[in-house]
């Protein structure tokens, strides 16, 4: 009992005595923010905009149907993947100009807006049929 003990005791200090080194990676990580709350916030607003987006034949917007995979913003450049309902879709070129119109109004710089060869499920958007 008392070898498990002392294993445990051991544990923290060996830890504490790794993340004290300096390593390149352990300073990127103190320097790097868990949250940054301004890009949040330019996250939410492009996210609100694309709730403009409507599915013609579903009647709900690309937010609500889960359609918007990911949001990548940069200074100069920025891109929206996103999936469509049905891999061909007859509307898809239009809901595509419509995002990235939306998005440029909110971030002011160029959008690129990448079509994603993943299905999308319904119930990603909460629908069951």
């Amino acid at each position: 009992m008392s070898d498990t003990t002392s294993a445990i005791e051991a544990a923290p200090t060996d830890t504490t005595s790794t993340l004290d080194s300096g390593s390149p990676a352990t300073a990127e990580a103190e320097d790097t923010p868990a949250f940054d709350p301004q890009k949040r916030a330019t996250e939410l607003a492009v996210l609100d905009a694309l709730r403009a987006v409507v599915d013609p034949e579903l009647g709900m917007d690309v937010v609500e149907l889960a359609l918007i995979r990911q949001i990548i913003i940069g200074t100069e450049s920025s891109e929206i993947k996103m999936v469509l309902t049905t891999p061909f879709c007859p509307y898809a070129g239009s809901m595509v100009q419509q995002i990235k119109d939306q998005t440029e109004s909110v971030l002011e710089h160029p959008v690129k807006v990448t079509l994603l060869a993943e299905r999308w499920d319904p119930r990603d958007a909460g629908l069951m049929w």
